[in-house]
C-alpha cells in the first residue's frame, strides 16, 4: 500500500497503538491497531509505529537542584546509564528521512536500585490531538480509499474543521522543516507531568532535551533532492566521533496552566531550569544492539515523577503494551 506524507503528516505526530481503555477514549486497542495496519500495512515482529529506528547508548546526570521538585533518584547528582531509540514516526519501513513527520526518541535509565524510569519523546513541542478519540478519526480521515488507494483530501480538511485542537501542531509542522540529524533535534515532553519533592509538594513540568550542537533543520532543497535514508547512519557516525550531549531545561508549570490538553502550549514567560545532561557515547542499527526490545512506556516512572490526568498520556501505556505483544508474538 502506498503511504502518502503529504495528507497524513498531522496525524503521525501520535501514532501509537492504543489499547483497550473505553472509559477515558471509547476506542479500543483494536480498532486503532487495524486502522494504522490500513494505512501501513504489517511488517511481522514490528513496531506498529516509529517502525525505523537506531539505537544509543551512554548516561544521564541530572542536576542536584532539581531535587527541591522531585525527589526522583533521576536527580541525584549521579551518572545514570541509558539506553535509547531514536525513531522516525509511521508504520512504513520504506518511509524516507526527509518525511516531514516528527522524530522520537525513547530513553530508559537504569536506576541503581535497578529499576527503570522511561522518557518517551517528540520533537515537536504539541500532540496533534487532545483525545484518543481523536486520534482514532484522524486515523481514519488519514486512511487511503481502498479503490484508488489514495487518501481523500476532503476528509482530511473536514477532520481538522471538526477538530480546532489539531491546529497547533498543524501550524508548526508548516513552519518547521525535520532536523538534519538527530543530533540537531530537541526533543519535548509534550505532555505534563508532575515532580513531587521530598515533603510532598508537587510541581507541574514540561520538559525538552536541547542539542548541544544547536537544532539545524532542512532546507526546502535538501527534502526534495537528500538522500531518502541517512538519520540513523549520521549518528552511528557521530558518536564514534566523540560523545553527543543534550542538556535538559525544565519547564515550571503555574496554577492554572494546562494540564490535560497536550495540544496547548504553556505561557512563554514560565521559569526554566536546566535539570541534567543527557550524553551518548555508541550508537548501533537496532538489529546490534539493545534498544530494539524495550517497551519505552512513559508511564514506568520513579517515585518523584507521576502522571497527570491527561487522557492521551494514560492511553499510551495500554496502548504500548498491545504493540509490544504482538512483537514478541511475530505478528
Amino acid at each position: 500500500m502506498k503511504f502518502n506524507f503529504k495528507y497524513q503528516a498531522l496525524i503521525l505526530a501520535m501514532m501509537v497503538p492504543v489499547a483497550s481503555f473505553s472509559q477515558v477514549a471509547s476506542v479500543s486497542a483494536e480498532q486503532v491497531v487495524e486502522a494504522m495496519e490500513k494505512i501501513n500495512g504489517i511488517t511481522p515482529g514490528a513496531r506498529r509505529n516509529h517502525i525505523n529506528g537506531v539505537c544509543a547508548s551512554g548516561t544521564f546526570v541530572g542536576a542536584k537542584e532539581i531535587q527541591a521538585y522531585s525527589r526522583s533518584p533521576l536527580f541525584s547528582g549521579q551518572s545514570i546509564p541509558v539506553e535509547a531509540r531514536f525513531s522516525l514516526a509511521g508504520g512504513n519501513p520504506k518511509a524516507p528521512d526527509t518525511a516531514k513527520s516528527p522524530r522520537g526518541l525513547g530513553i530508559q535509565f537504569k536506576l541503581p536500585d535497578n529499576s527503570f524510569h522511561h522518557f518517551t519523546m517528540l520533537n515537536v513541542p504539541v500532540f496533534s490531538v487532545s483525545s484518543p478519540r481523536a486520534f482514532y478519526e484522524a486515523l481514519l480521515a488519514g486512511t487511503p480509499d481502498a479503490t484508488t488507494d489514495k487518501v481523500d483530501p476532503e476528509k482530511m480538511k473536514a477532520f481538522r474543521a471538526s477538530h480546532p485542537d489539531s491546529l497547533p501542531l498543524a501550524e508548526f509542522m508548516a513552519k518547521n522543516n525535520p532536523p538534519v540529524s538527530y543530533v540537531n533535534s530537541d526533543f519535548y515532553s509534550v505532555h505534563t507531568f508532575k515532580f513531587i519533592n521530598k515533603d510532598n509538594k508537587t510541581t507541574l513540568v514540561r520538559w525538552r532535551f536541547v542539542p548541544e550542537e544547536g537544532v539545524k533543520r532542512l532546507t526546502d532543497e535538501e527534502m526534495k533532492s537528500g538522500p531518502s535514508q541517512f538519520l540513523d547512519q549520521k549518528l552511528i557516525d557521530k558518536a564514534k566521533q566523540g560523545p553527543i550531549r543534550w542538556n535538559m531545561v525544565l519547564t515550571l508549570g503555574e496554577p492554572g496552566d494546562e494540564q490535560v490538553n497536550p495540544t496547548v502550549y504553556w505561557p512563554t514567560n514560565r521559569k526554566e531550569v536546566k535539570a541534567g545532561v543527557l550524553t551518548f557515547t555508541t550508537a548501533a542499527l537496532q538489529a546490534d544492539a539493545t534498544c530494539g526490545p524495550i517497551n519505552f512506556d512513559p508511564l514506568v516512572m520513579s517515585d518523584g515523577v507521576a502522571p497527570t490526568d491527561d487522557p492521551v498520556l494514560l492511553f499510551r501505556s495500554p496502548a504500548y503494551a498491545n504493540s509490544f505483544s504482538k512483537r514478541l508474538t511475530g505478528r
